[in-house]
């Protein structure tokens, strides 16, 4: 039988952690395997695995809450424990993979998504089930099969099922770094596609293998070497929408919302521009800090996101957001690889530029 094998918190966390994976367990039609994880009185975390899983297929499912590292170090431990028990197989199911935004190197600082990476194939897993990750070169960072499970069929029935009038809608990318995610999208509902530009967009682009390394001028007292041509200082131009969402419903697209003031500020450039509705479609809703509050007082009217990430809190402090199910496509996933069966039905229709 199918064993699967999911870290439960201790205290209060207990409760909402079986609550969202009900859907998992429902579906596979199978139970929890017994173990336990629990933080000691000094918070080391301490994993015991109750029964035999010697020369079984295991699937750990690891949701990602408010505590990133804690949750990080319970995945670690539950696969190094299921590697000394003699696990034939062990499975990571990890619907949002934390530190993905860390995947390029940021001026001296170090790319934490690989080194994750590497922690994961070292405590033993095997294979990795995840949704939307932020780069799709991450996968080239394991040393293991990765399947990189799209959610953007399900939101785009979303749109299509619960947004009267979509038709009148366009899909806008943020930033043109996001560009290729809103064409994605604006393709597949034969919609229109608008870019916001300008100096807004300034976060994360002008960071990017920004080393500085060495100096620019150095001082030597022999060979001055080459005079390489210096490179010019970037300068945005005023903000500004490429595409016209006059009097249409706009629909702003990401893989992420967690600072939502990106998505606030592009809101009211929106509405500025003559869109009477927006809509937020993301993967993972991270929603950290104020964002419940600030998405309440803004011009955005619907946030939808999956439920990769726990988000019941938040949703009850602003009604504005919305829940897509994904746990279909994951625990078919999870079938499929038990039973040796191809995943290639689950990525029909996906190109390379999704």
């Amino acid at each position: 039988m199918l064993e699967i094998q999911q870290t439960l918190r201790s205290h209060n966390y207990l409760k909402s952690a079986c609550k969202g994976m009900l859907l998992f367990y429902r579906r596979l039609g199978v139970e929890l395997g017994k173990s336990v994880v629990f933080q000691e009185s000094n918070r080391e975390t301490r994993v015991d695995v109750k029964e035999s899983v010697r020369g079984q297929t295991i699937f750990i499912i690891q949701t990602i809450p408010r505590d990133v590292n804690t949750a990080i170090m319970e995945l670690l431990i539950m696969a190094y424990a299921l590697k000394t028990s003699c696990a034939k197989n062990i499975i990571g199911v990890i619907p949002y993979f934390p530190y993905s935004k860390q995947c390029k190197m940021r001026k001296r600082g170090s790319i934490v998504c690989k080194l994750l990476a590497s922690m994961l194939a070292k405590a033993g897993l095997t294979h990795i089930i995840t949704m939307d990750l932020h780069q799709k070169e991450i996968q080239g960072f394991f040393s293991f099969p990765v399947d990189n499970l799209r959610a953007s069929p399900f939101l785009i029935q979303y749109i299509q099922e619960e947004i009267p009038d979509y038709r009148n809608a366009i899909i806008v990318a943020k930033s043109p770094a996001a560009a290729k995610r809103a064409q994605s999208y604006a393709e597949r509902l034969r919609l229109g596609l608008a870019v916001i530009h300008g100096e807004a967009q300034c976060a994360e682009s002008d960071m990017a293998d920004g080393r500085h390394s060495p100096p620019c001028v150095r001082n030597t007292t022999g060979h001055t070497g080459l005079e390489l041509p210096i490179m010019m200082a970037k300068e945005k131009p005023p903000i500004t929408v490429v595409g016209d969402v006059g009097g249409r419903i706009a629909i702003i697209v990401d893989d992420i919302i967690d600072d939502v003031g990106d998505f606030v500020a592009a809101a009211e450039i929106l509405k500025e521009r003559g869109a009477y509705k927006i809509y937020i479609m993301a993967t993972h809703g991270l929603l950290s800090a104020d964002a419940p509050r600030l998405i309440e007082e803004s011009a955005i009217d619907v946030v939808v996101v999956t439920n990769t990430v726990p988000h019941e809190v938040q949703k009850l402090q602003c009604p504005k957001i919305k829940t897509v199910d994904v746990s279909m496509i994951l625990a078919e996933a999870i079938r499929r690889i038990h039973n040796g069966e191809s995943m290639a039905y689950l990525f029909r229709n996906i190109t390379v530029d999704d």
